[in-house]
């Protein structure tokens, strides 16, 4: 399955760039491929489906921990769709914990925005006296500040 492309048309192919393809490379998630004589490595459209998969599952908040994982369940045996829905599952967890916490700055910040009175000097700033002294309400998602 070679189609032999150089590592800037297998990057741009992908949509990634070069520098990411080799950062790939690196961390084991892209085989490296064989050099050719002259020392270049050609890619394989294979490469380039991993590449998009690589981006794909970033893009859907997926580590690249996660996503090593995901790549070694991507081989077609059976009971794998099980492994990988729990995947999903953990992940989709993560993200809903993330939603719920930009849900409360964004009633944290709506709430110092309406306490904001125009005209103020700076120094009276609700907003400002708000952040000096840490009376927000939900601070740090919820969490109590270290």
């Amino acid at each position: 399955m070679k189609s032999n492309l150089t590592i800037g048309q297998a990057a741009k192919k992908a949509g990634v760039n070069i520098q990411t393809l080799r950062y790939y490379e690196g961390r084991g998630l892209l085989p490296a491929e064989a050099r050719t004589e002259a020392g270049y490595r050609l890619y394989s459209e294979e490469s380039v489906q991993r590449l998009r998969f690589i981006k794909n599952a970033q893009e859907l908040g997926f580590p690249l921990s996660e996503i090593a994982r995901l790549l070694k369940l991507r081989v077609k045996r059976p009971n794998q769709c099980e492994k990988v829905r729990k995947e999903v599952e953990a992940r989709l967890e993560v993200v809903k914990d993330k939603i719920l916490g930009l849900r409360s700055i964004e009633k944290t910040l709506e709430s110092l925005r309406q306490a904001c009175k125009t005209r103020k000097i700076s120094s009276d700033c609700p907003i400002l006296e708000s952040l000096d002294n840490s009376k927000i309400k939900g601070e740090k998602h919820g969490k109590q500040k270290q």
